[in-house]
């Protein structure tokens, strides 16, 4: 709480006058923390000396304060704005305030950016975040700067739009100390500018841009105490931008490279990385002759001691270097070059330089290898080199004198070389950087990013740091006079009265360095005296600047000088500020490696004046007078100079950008991640000038608030009467004029109002105690209610307790009752079923006799009338049997007479026609061809057909002839009989007969007992089967109830478990197929803009190649072409031959499918040829036989039999499965029928049919066995030989005759027991079979009687109104059932009957084509009479046939594609049937697929194709149009599949559509080739839905308030002045929720009308959804100013009126719902409590579908709107990352927003006939001919 009654000072500081009362939060200093909190204890009043206070930790402390001692101490800020995203929207603004506010973003929410005014400070974390992904940059493009949290991004991004908008140069600053992360701030902001700003063309410019980064680590960056990469060197990148704002080029320039570290480096520090680099690769083979060794053994690069970073892998990071060289450019002889240059240094290092005796001259010590290596790698010569290391050159004005060095002057002029050398080469890479960095074209904006040290001091400060404090002296000006400017265009904007600022001007202090006769003149002067030295220069320094207030001198030292920067005070040691401004290097040293033979190390030293040196001449010629050599005039410049120099080319370019600023801060120096020294924090917050800001800032009105905002946040201070009126403005300043009575400390501007430092704080004080006064009348109203609600609980309960009691004791009593009353009745109950017992059992026995005497009776009648029975049907089947025989005798001889008469005249005919054929003359016979060959055929297998006919006529005589003798035979054999009574054998034969009639008796006997056996069997089988049917019930049941429990246990495991991860697969491997099509659509848009350019290019002068005029889709065709194959019809003939017609069918085109058929049939005329031929032969063979029985008849007769034998297996066999058939009715009908009775009906008729079959199978069986005796008989008979017929060789074979017949009976007789046998057999297994068809039947019942049980029942519960519709809905789904059956029997015949069809089509159309060959030799009179006929038969089958198809010439192609995709637009066929394009384009598919025109099938969908794809170019923005195409190209697409005549497309159709299916053509490639475009039209549907709604996104779900007055409102601080924002009085353009449902309602009212599958616009709502949820959580989760409780119900409220629209437009099952998860469950955790152990783990139970870093950044981030709420502790955070410990998710923070689900196009036929599409005249297509009736409009 806030208790305070004093008035802040400027600064918002400490307090001036007024007292201070208890419980008042303060800051006070503190020599270890820098300043400590702490709480008033005791009232302060003015003039008191002390100031009572207790610490955090309880310690009390009495604070001095007075004029003399302290001031009173700095106030703390309430704990609502602590945290906050910029240091000036606190409250108070003072050094406590934004120290205790940096560390507690740093520390508490990991945040390491924080804005300060115009200033983005950046922590360095020492650690790698995940925020600088490719998601990140996508989320900050294009937002204004103060509507994320504080980013590097953001600032390049507000850099990025204020170029493209107010089109001027922008600079963004990076400057800090060394290991504050500078170069990595700025990398990243070069990262943000390649990516949002990325080349157009192919030169990959922004890959060159960041390609230079690990170039300039490796040379300039090494090793300090302080960071393992610092940068010892400036630079500042301009990156060039075209007019539409694209990288085009960039260029570099460096300021202050650090030489000295080349040859000394302090204690654990490093050379620059390069050295390591190479050392570490030293292995290499291109490497060997470099001579290298490890970096241990080279003095340049073993100084520090400690040659390897921590984590670092230098040969690594050197193929990253030799990576970027080659990217940009650098050859590899150039690289080769370089690396010899940096090997010769480190070899230079090395050399030994020995001191002679006297000990004013050295030497190198003979065979030095360093020297050879040096001299080797560099090209010059050694004895020169090593002479002039060891000796100068003097020269005066009239001669030149060569003197010795000591051995430490060596040294210096050793390393001076060194670092000559590495300079050289550090500004020969930057030079050949920017030379790969530059573009011709015309740069017209650009962005400098620089990249310099911060301000340093040391223990030991030499030139250096003097350079570095020099330039952030000139940066901290510049940076002053910026933000005063601003703070000042502020001001004058919003017509705020103000008055100069009096703020710090370090101009004197440049003055001192840089002015005539400053720091940097006398030190320019001192080194052009010839023995000038430092001391001297310090005694001028002193005495020159003795008395100006920003020099002193030391009181220890005469060496040094104190300089009071702006920062610090820094005192420098003059030790070695000559030598390193003069940067002497001799010049006979340089003139040796400008002479090198190597050109690159002649290059780097050659002056810009200097001419190329002869290498022709190798004669030296010395001048007879030495004349010294001029001295450069750029050698004469020092190194202070240049500096000076290029410093202000610097700021002049800076001043003539828009600056942004990033001051990065070094947290510790030990190099620990997340761990804050406040003592480092405060000096580097000094040095970069961010509390200067905030002076500034402090000195005005720090904190402002726009109108609306102070409305939103204090409406609760205001009247009800001022709530309700329009002008809010005027309400604002009614309440503050009302609130705070000083009007000074408030200003009204034109949009915001202005408040003094700490008047926000009692704003927010007022607040709190009307919020306070306000929860305590709602406590005080609860509690009330909540006794009140106890009481009548109470009150409830005693009521209740009587009750119960009184009842109690009532059902007492009633029960007493109930047991008198229940006695007597069992007393009477007992006694009736004891008598009824008795008379039951007597009834029982009665019953019993009664029935065992009347079954006696019955089956005596029974058996008698069996006997009657089978007596009649004995005779029955005798009679009929002779009666059959005698007919088929009559049949047989008529038909052998026709048989013989009709060959006749077949054989006379026949030679008739051999006799013309003959006689016809060659060229007819080439005309008729086919069609004669064909007429052959038919006749020929007519004769063989009547042939066969005749033969089995002759046949049937021939045995009616030998039945005819064998019955006079007979009647012979009886009349000798009666002739001789008497003899002997006759009574034998007859006996025998008796005995064979006995046996015939035994065996019917026999059968009688085995069909009595049968049927006790099969009452005992039935018996059986019943009870194992009732077992079988029982373990159904069992089983069915184990089941039942089984799915239940594994349906929800297994089944998800499974489905999940298929469709995981599916959806990888469609996600898969998605990109690859996305990538190809890419790549032909691609080609197609660079066609458009080579087509405009046409119009330039000079030479230019042509495009090529086909891609991959734009092609005439996909098939293979038609005259090749053609060409190779006989080896296609050979491959259909070796693989069948199915196998080649998949590879060849439609025309040899057609060539295929005529060969098989020309192979079938073939085959059915020979044949004929065979049986002419065998027929003439039988015509030249005698007709007098021989063998040779009787082989005839056998063949006959066997041939009719055959038959009649057949046609038993035939039987059989039509008895099966029968079977299998009678079971399903008995499933389907629902009346028992008619299933009884059903069953009868069934039953007696199949008695009837069994018996004509018995009458069959009966014809084999008589055919076979006849055979027999046959054969024997046809073994005799026939001789005389005399008495008495008639005599003489009575006796074998006899004997043979009686043989022959016995063997019929064991034929027909074997027969009877046989069907006994048989019929024993027919019983089985209606066995098992009556178990099956009476299963099937009774599961028909369980359904129909559940009906009633089910019925019976049912309304009256509700049955009616069971019933009907019940009578549909039958005659449904019955229609499909139906139809799939139609389908059948109709697939059968387009076989045949088809089959015969091809043959008439190659018997056309041979036609057609053989009219070529007519005469003209015959080829019109046969075109006229032909024209006369297409023009018939077109009426007949050509339905539902529209007819077009070729020519009017193009004015078809140009009419109907072209030039049409949505709104012109918005009345007509939707997807109308789509159909007339089928619809001419299908007529050129029926006159069989492949070209014209081809050209029409190639063109329709490409047409598409142009028009989609051209309106790749609008909706509307690409909606309308994708659902006229997924309706071509089904209308493909659905008229294939596949039959799994086939199914859904009407017969009519199946009339319509394409006859000739398989157009699979071309669904394929349409199913990709409308993948590739469906993802630029949902990139341009996208693009619409994703600037709504973020305003209408976060920002809107659909619940009015819930959101608070806190204040923003200085981001609200962004120059990026819009100023206007009306403020931005915001969306609200309805706006957004109201375009995704026009979405999909758009798609619906269209004719969109329903499925499709299901999968575009749920990639919109996804793309809503995205955007939405990672702007959640990168603003601090919006997570909150409020944000969190508003966005609960705003997703359920996503789901709500989503039912309302029948898409909840498109799984569109389930991608808001993510954002449901953020808003679930903003509200939910999060104090104790119990809310973390049901936090991580609930946020299922967030990422362990997503549930800890909005903890982090979650901010109280008051202090109701409480903040987050970051005890409970660890506790929650805890718990989540064991999850794997991915490493990411935000969602991906560019990520597409896997769409699928599902196959939905149109219940639209074709012949019922009406096309409207307004389209003009009346060059279309309907081929069809047409319907009636």
């Amino acid at each position: 709480m806030w208790s305070f009654f004093w008035e802040p000072n400027p600064t918002g500081g400490s307090a001036e006058f007024g007292w201070v009362l208890k419980l008042t939060r303060v800051w006070v200093p503190d020599p270890d923390d820098v300043w400590k909190a702490a709480e008033i204890t005791r009232d302060y009043k003015e003039g008191e000396a002390v100031l009572h206070l207790q610490l955090e930790d309880g310690t009390p402390l009495e604070y001095q304060v007075g004029p003399k001692a302290n001031a009173l101490p700095f106030l703390r800020n309430p704990d609502i704005l602590v945290g906050e995203n910029d240091l000036t929207a606190l409250s108070y603004l003072h050094e406590p305030a934004v120290l205790h506010n940096l560390r507690v973003r740093f520390l508490e929410s990991n945040n390491i950016y924080t804005y300060c005014g115009i200033v983005l400070v950046a922590i360095n974390p020492y650690e790698q975040l995940q925020i600088y992904g490719e998601e990140v940059i996508t989320a900050y493009s294009g937002q204004n700067m103060g509507d994320m949290d504080p980013h590097i991004f953001a600032v390049a991004e507000e850099a990025y739009k204020q170029m493209a908008r107010d089109e001027k140069n922008q600079s963004i600053i990076v400057s800090g100390e060394s290991g504050a992360g500078k170069t990595v701030s700025a990398k990243y902001a070069m990262r943000y500018f390649a990516t949002v700003g990325g080349s157009s063309s192919d030169a990959n410019v922004e890959e060159k841009v960041l390609a230079s980064n690990p170039i300039m680590e490796a040379i300039g960056n090494a090793k300090t105490t302080r960071n393992d990469n610092s940068s010892r060197f400036g630079k500042y990148i301009q990156i060039g931008f075209s007019r539409h704002y694209h990288i085009i080029g960039a260029n570099m320039r460096t300021y202050l490279l650090e030489k000295s570290r080349i040859v000394f480096q302090a204690e654990d520090e490093r050379n620059y990385h390069i050295f390591y680099q190479l050392c570490a690769s030293a292995s290499l083979p291109e490497f060997k002759d470099l001579s290298l060794m490890s970096a241990e053994d080279f003095t340049y690069t073993s100084l520090g001691d400690n040659i390897f970073i921590e984590g670092v892998n230098d040969a690594d990071d050197f193929k990253k270097t030799r990576e970027a060289f080659t990217l940009l450019g650098i050859k590899e002889s150039s690289q080769s070059s370089i690396f010899k240059i940096m090997a010769s240094i480190l070899h230079l290092g090395n050399v030994e330089i020995v001191s002679e005796r006297d000990g004013e001259s050295c030497h190198i010590a003979r065979n030095d290898v360093h020297l050879q290596h040096f001299c080797r790698l560099l090209g010059v010569e050694l004895k020169q080199m090593d002479h002039w290391l060891c000796h100068r050159k003097l020269a005066t004005a009239s001669e030149t004198f060569v003197k010795t060095m000591s051995c430490q002057q060596a040294v210096n002029a050793r390393n001076a070389l060194a670092k000559h050398v590495y300079a050289h080469l550090f500004d020969w890479i930057v030079e050949h950087i920017n030379k790969a960095l530059h573009t011709s074209t015309k740069q017209h904006s650009f962005i400098g990013v620089l990249d310099i040290y911060g301000f340093e001091t040391f223990e030991v400060n030499s030139f250096e740091q003097f350079c570095i404090n020099y330039a952030n002296e000139k940066l901290q000006q510049q940076f002053n006079s910026h933000v005063f400017k601003l703070e000042q265009d502020e001001y004058m904007k919003e017509d705020i009265p103000w008055t100069l600022i009096d703020f710090y001007d370090n101009q004197p202090c440049i003055d001192l360095i840089e002015a005539r006769l400053g720091i940097l003149d006398l030190l320019d002067e001192e080194c052009k005296v010839p023995k000038g030295t430092d001391q001297n220069w310090a005694q001028k320094l002193y005495k020159q600047h003795s008395s100006s207030g920003h020099f002193q001198k030391p009181r220890m030292s005469n060496t040094s000088f104190i300089i009071i920067h702006f920062a610090d005070k820094v005192e420098y040691q003059c030790e070695g500020f000559l030598e390193k401004n003069r940067d002497t290097v001799y010049e006979e040293q340089i003139n040796i490696l400008k002479a090198s033979e190597f050109q690159l190390v002649a290059d780097l030293f050659q002056d810009k004046s200097d001419a190329p040196p002869s290498k022709a001449s190798k004669v030296n010629v010395r001048p007879l007078k030495t004349v010294p050599k001029v001295p450069n005039k750029e050698h004469r410049k020092t190194v202070g100079h240049q500096f000076r120099s290029s410093l202000h080319l610097l700021m002049d370019t800076l001043n003539a950008t828009t600056p942004h600023y990033v001051r990065c801060i070094k947290p510790n120096d030990l190099k620990e991640a997340f761990s804050f020294d406040s003592r480092r924090a405060v000096q580097q917050l000094r040095a970069c000038g961010v509390l200067e800001t905030i002076r500034i800032s402090a000195a005005g009105y720090p904190s402002r608030w726009t109108y609306p905002d102070f409305f939103s946040r204090y409406w609760v201070l205001m009247r009800k009467s001022d709530l309700m009126s329009a002008d809010k403005k005027q309400v604002c300043k009614n309440l503050l004029e009302t609130l705070i009575k000083e009007p000074d400390m408030f200003q009204f501007g034109k949009t915001k109002i202005f408040f003094r430092a700490g008047q926000v704080a009692y704003l927010e004080k007022l607040r709190t105690d009307k919020f306070r006064s306000a929860c305590i009348k709602i406590q005080k109203t609860v509690r009330g209610w909540l006794q009140r609600i106890r009481y009548h609980r109470v009150r409830r309960a005693a009521i209740a307790l009587q009750r119960y009691g009184r009842g109690y004791l009532a059902r007492r009593y009633a029960e007493f009752l109930r047991q008198n009353r229940a006695a007597l009745i069992c007393q009477k109950q007992y006694r009736m079923v004891r008598e009824r017992r008795e008379f039951l059992r007597i009834r029982r026995a009665t019953v019993t006799i009664q029935a065992y005497a009347r079954g006696m009776f019955t089956r005596r009648i029974f058996w008698e009338f069996m006997l009657h029975h089978k007596a009649m049907l004995i005779q029955k089947h005798v009679r009929g049997w002779l009666q059959r025989k005698k007919f088929r005798r009559a049949l047989d001889a008529a038909i052998i007479i026709q048989c013989a008469f009709r060959r006749m005249q077949a054989k006379r005919q026949l030679k008739q026609l051999k006799i013309e054929a003959r006689s016809v003359k060659p060229p007819e016979k080439l005309n008729t061809g086919m069609e004669n060959k064909i007429v052959q055929l038919q006749r020929k297998m007519d004769e063989q057909s009547k042939e066969l006919k005749t033969q089995n006529e002759q046949l049937v005589t021939a045995n009616a002839s030998l039945g005819s003798e064998v019955t006079k035979l007979q009647k012979q054999l009886e009349q000798i009989r009666s002739q001789q009574p008497d003899g002997g054998q006759v009574e034998s034969l007859q006996e025998e007969v008796e005995r064979l009639r006995e046996e015939l008796q035994e065996a019917q006997a026999h059968r009688k007992r085995m069909e009595e056996e049968h049927s006790n069997e099969k009452l005992s089988l039935s018996q059986r089967v019943e009870k194992l049917e009732a077992e079988n019930t029982l373990l159904k049941a069992e089983k069915d109830e184990l089941n039942r429990r089984i799915q239940q246990q594994a349906k929800n495991s297994a089944a998800e478990e499974s489905s999940a991860s298929l469709e995981t697969e599916l959806n990888q491997l469609r996600e898969r197929y998605q990109d690859l099509i996305k990538e190809y659509s890419r790549l032909e848009l691609r080609y197609d803009n660079l066609k458009e350019e080579m087509a405009l290019s046409k119009f330039q002068p000079g030479h230019h190649r042509n495009p090529s005029n086909q891609s991959s889709l734009g092609s005439d065709s996909n098939y293979p072409s038609v005259d090749k194959y053609v060409g190779e019809t006989e080896d296609l003939i050979n491959q259909v031959d070796k693989g069948g017609v199915e196998v080649a069918a998949t590879d060849i085109s439609l025309v040899m499918k057609l060539l295929i058929r005529v060969r098989e049939l020309e192979a079938e005329r073939k085959r059915l040829q020979v044949n004929l031929e065979k049986m002419e032969e065998l027929a003439k063979g039988k015509g030249l036989e005698p007709k007098t029985p021989t063998p040779d008849v009787a082989t005839g007769d056998q063949v006959y039999n066997i041939i009719k034998i055959q038959e009649l297996e057949t046609e038993n066999k035939k039987l059989k499965n039509d008895l099966n058939e029968l079977r299998k009715t009678i079971a399903e009908r008995a499933s389907q029928d629902g009346s028992s009775n008619e299933l009884q009906d059903g069953y009868n008729l069934l039953l007696s049919q199949l008695k009837s079959v069994n018996e004509e199978l018995d009458a069959w069986k009966e014809e084999v066995l008589i055919l076979r005796t006849q055979i027999v008989s046959n054969a024997e008979k046809n073994s005799e030989p026939n001789e005389s017929e005399e008495d008495g060789g008639l005599n003489s074979s009575k006796e074998p005759l006899d004997k043979e017949e009686a043989l022959k009976a016995y063997h019929g007789l064991c034929e027909s027991k074997k027969l009877l046998e046989a069907q006994l057999q048989t019929q024993t297994r027919q019983h089985r079979d209606e066995l098992e068809a009556l178990h099956t039947q009476i299963e099937l019942l009774k599961d028909d009687l369980e359904k129909k049980q559940e009906l009633l029942n089910y019925m019976s519960a049912l309304s009256p109104e509700a049955k009616v519709d069971y019933t009907v809905q019940q009578e549909l789904t039958r005659l449904t059932n019955s229609n499909l059956e139906l139809k799939g029997m139609v389908e059948k015949m109709e697939k059968n009957e387009r076989k045949l069809r088809k089959q015969l089509r091809i043959y008439m159309k190659k018997v056309q084509e041979l036609e057609a060959q053989a009219a070529a030799h007519d005469v003209d009179q015959n080829k019109d009479e046969k075109n006229q006929m032909i024209r006369h038969e297409i023009t018939i089958r077109k009426n007949k046939d050509f339905k539902g198809m529209l007819e077009y010439l070729k020519e009017d192609e193009a004015r078809l594609i140009k009419t109907l995709i072209t030039d049409i637009r949505p709104s012109t066929v918005s009345a007509t049937v939707p997807c109308l394009p789509a159909y007339i384009l089928f619809m001419c598919i299908r007529h050129a697929d029926y006159i069989n025109d492949d070209q014209k099938v081809i050209s029409l969908l190639t063109s329709s194709i490409n047409a598409i794809k142009k028009v989609l170019k051209r309106n790749n923005d609008d909706f509307e149009m690409i909606s309308f195409w994708l659902a006229n190209s997924s309706r071509l697409l089904h209308c493909l599949k659905q008229y294939s005549g596949e039959e799994a497309f086939m199914t859904q159709n009407t017969p009519k559509q199946n009339e319509h299916c394409l006859k000739n053509f398989d157009l699979a490639e071309y669904r394929q080739i349409l199913s990709d475009l409308s993948i590739q039209i469906y993802q630029q549907l949902i990139k341009v839905a996208q693009g619409i709604i994703q600037p709504m996104i973020v305003s209408a779900m976060l920002e809107s308030e659909s619940i009015p007055s819930l959101a608070g409102v806190k204040s923003m601080g200085y981001r609200n002045r962004s120059s990026s924002m819009d100023t206007d009085a009306d403020g931005p353009t915001s969306y609200t929720l309805q706006g957004l449902i109201r375009q995704l309602s026009q979405f999909n009212s758009i798609m619906r009308d269209h004719g969109l599958d329903p499925e499709v616009v299901g999968q575009v709502a749920r990639q919109l959804f996804h793309c809503i949820n995205a955007f939405t959580l990672n702007n959640l989760l990168l603003r601090k100013d919006i997570c909150s409780w409020s944000t969190g119900m508003q966005l609960r409220y705003n997703t359920s009126q996503l789901e709500e629209w989503l039912r309302a437009n029948n898409l909840f099952q498109s799984k569109a719902s389930a991608t808001l998860e993510p954002i449901i469950q953020a808003a679930q955790l903003l509200q939910v409590k999060k104090k104790t152990s119990q809310d973390a783990e049901a936090i991580c139970s609930l946020c299922t579908a967030l990422t362990v870093q997503q549930i800890v950044k909005i903890l982090n981030l979650y901010t109280p709107l008051n202090e109701f709420e409480e903040r987050v502790t970051v005890s409970f955070i660890r506790n929650v990352q805890s718990v989540l410990q064991d999850r794997n998710d991915p490493p990411q923070l935000l969602l991906d927003t560019k990520h597409t689900f896997p769409v699928l196009f599902p196959y939905a036929p149109s219940a639209l006939g074709l012949e019922a599409v009406h096309i409207p005249a307004s389209l003009g297509l009346d060059f279309l001919v309907r081929s069809g009736p047409a319907p009636s409009d």
